[in-house]
């Protein structure tokens, strides 16, 4: 392998996760920075929240887009044979990268998001069956519950569970991968899970009218 490239990879790939889409758009279109407001979260649940849908949807069509790229990195960067386990243990690790550069961007002070469209972006580049089984857990509590926090952790919590039960992958890498993201996505929604247990957590979407977020 070549060092350089290496460790370009993974260079590139936390500058692509420290792109604060949130930030950036928020006070390009809206003099706001999102960070001040709502759930102080530079993430694209938080732009929708403050900001509306049509400027949270580029957000997170933005923040997905690092994620997938940081880890086709070591494809496009012929890092190691095509379809090897080597290939794809690099590409979670530049995918984890991204995910730090995500929430702690170098670009913004290193305050942003929660990483769960990165997340989805690098299951994408490495798993799409695997990651439409997530979105479709995602889709379905949110539909249920109208809460964007309960849904990240369902789609989490699915994503280990959904790999070794349905997608196996010989990775071992992977599967620890798995797991990590579960209880990473645990970690950094516990303000939000204390939230949920005291009946707190704002819904982004309402079913009753009689229903008021709660900020």
């Amino acid at each position: 392998m070549n060092i350089f490239n290496n460790i370009l990879a993974f260079v590139l790939a936390y500058l692509l996760g420290s792109i604060p889409s949130a930030v950036w758009i928020g006070k390009r279109f809206h003099n706001i920075d999102v960070r001040q407001h709502g759930s102080g979260n530079a993430g694209a649940t938080n732009v929708i929240r403050v900001l509306g849908w049509k400027t949270g949807i580029p957000v997170m069509i933005i923040d997905a887009a690092k994620g997938w790229l940081a880890s086709m990195l070591p494809v496009f960067l012929n890092l190691a044979e095509p379809c090897s386990a080597l290939l794809t243990n690099l590409q979670i690790l530049t995918g984890v990268v991204a995910i730090i550069g995500h929430i702690f961007p170098l670009l913004a002070g290193f305050r942003g998001g929660k990483g769960v469209a990165t997340f989805f972006g690098i299951l994408l580049a490495l798993q799409p069956l695997l990651t439409m089984g997530c979105i479709v857990v995602f889709l379905g509590v949110l539909l249920i519950t109208g809460i964007v926090s309960i849904s990240s952790i369902s789609a989490g919590v699915a994503f280990p569970i959904l790999l070794f039960s349905i997608f196996d992958n010989p990775s071992m890498v992977f599967k620890i991968f798995s797991i990590l993201v579960a209880i990473t996505l645990l970690i950094t929604h516990r303000k939000n899970i204390g939230r949920l247990l005291r009946g707190e957590e704002s819904k982004l979407i309402n079913w009753s009218k009689k229903d008021k977020p709660v900020n």
